[in-house]
């Protein structure tokens, strides 16, 4: 099977446990992999026989700049979920959402929650 990686898709958003996370928000960042068929597209060339990945970008940061979830697991399943809803040629959906700055003290890592969806 073939993969598309989209990676780095930064964007702000409304997601977090503390109340403040909601109403300030903050940034997220999102790594995309995409598995498909993509024979038909490297022989015709032709943006309809593939996934146009543009699409794929939008609807990510459409989802995070909209969401208001408590937790980052519910934002990222809402993300592979709605993927694999939008397109019949994407078989499984790897997606990495990222915290950039969790408001917890004396810590500047960042919190990833991956997640891996097939239909």
């Amino acid at each position: 099977m073939d993969c598309i990686q989209i990676t780095g898709i930064r964007c702000y958003g409304y997601t977090g446990y503390l109340p403040e996370e909601q109403v300030l928000g903050q940034w997220f960042e999102v790594d995309i992999k995409l598995w498909l068929d993509l024979s038909t597209s490297a022989k015709t060339d032709s943006i309809e026989d593939t996934l146009d990945y543009r699409n794929v970008i939008n609807l990510v940061k459409n989802l995070v700049k909209t969401s208001k979830f408590v937790l980052v697991e519910r934002l990222a399943s809402t993300i592979a979920d709605s993927i694999l809803a939008s397109s019949d040629r994407v078989t499984q959906v790897h997606v990495i959402l990222s915290k950039l700055a969790a408001p917890i003290p004396d810590f500047s890592g960042k919190i990833s929650i991956e997640m891996i969806r097939t239909k």
